[in-house]
């Protein structure tokens, strides 16, 4: 189980950005830009959660708050017992976190970009191998995966930083729109990834613009949006609050309540 109470993270706006005249963001305030302002939400082991939002909610920050990449001003997580912000190592050693970037190293191939973080992990030699050679399957990676990296397509690339997040069997998985600019072969084979975690037990958050990619995987969904959650729950009551069965107008539905 993963827990999250109240996060809060705010940037210092720059002085022209802080005294400019116009329309104003109103997560803008006394110079600060409160990107994240009040988020909560839980994910159970064996739950798969979506986190959505509007372009700019703040969803990424929050990732990034809950891999320990940033440091919130504010609130609280914690997994499995253990205060992951009073001590990042354990929420690195707990948690496998893609960003939206990946990552890799171009002139390592994708199987030397995957060991490397898995021996940055301490797994040992044998360990590893097996590890690898289970990533490899389970992602149909066979075909590519003595090439550089900087020679990888998309979708190649994105196989590999999946791979590279996990290799390390963590008990928290988090995924930032792990399926953005992916074909359709290469985002169903991530998707089926995606959906065998809820056999392992283990918690899984990702962020997604893809609303069918949610009625597919999701047990919960929080919706983000001004940087607060403002909405946790099933998909049933997402739906159910958001006034449609359609899963689009009832996300729409539920951000124009909040305005």
């Amino acid at each position: 189980m993963i827990e999250v109470k109240g996060l809060a993270k705010r940037f210092r706006l720059a002085a022209s950005a802080a005294h400019a005249s116009g329309r104003r963001d109103p997560r803008e305030h006394e110079g600060w830009f409160h990107a994240v302002r009040d988020v909560s939400f839980r994910c159970a082991p064996g739950e798969v959660l979506g986190l959505l939002g509007p372009n700019g909610a703040g969803k990424t920050t929050t990732l990034r708050l809950l891999s320990s990449a940033l440091k919130p001003d504010a609130g609280s997580v914690h997994a499995n017992g253990i205060d992951l912000l009073a001590d990042p190592l354990a929420a690195r050693q707990h948690i496998g976190f893609l960003s939206g970037s990946t990552g890799l190293y171009g002139r390592l191939s994708a199987r030397e970009n995957i060991e490397y973080f898995g021996r940055l992990h301490g797994m040992s030699a044998p360990y590893l191998k097996r590890r690898c050679e289970e990533l490899f399957e389970l992602l149909e990676m066979q075909d590519f995966i003595n090439k550089r990296a900087d020679q990888l397509s998309t979708g190649m690339k994105q196989k590999c930083a999946i791979a590279r997040t996990v290799v390390h069997e963590p008990r928290i998985v988090i995924l930032d729109e792990p399926t953005t600019g992916l074909d359709v072969m290469s985002a169903k084979i991530l998707l089926d990834f995606i959906a065998s975690y809820k056999a392992l037990h283990i918690p899984l958050i990702f962020s997604t613009h893809h609303l069918h990619e949610v009625e597919k995987l999701c047990d919960r969904v929080c919706i983000i949006n001004h940087g607060k959650t403002a909405f946790h729950g099933s998909v049933a009551e997402l739906r159910h609050l958001g006034g449609s069965t359609d899963l689009y107008d009832a996300f729409i539905g539920v951000i124009k309540q909040g305005h």
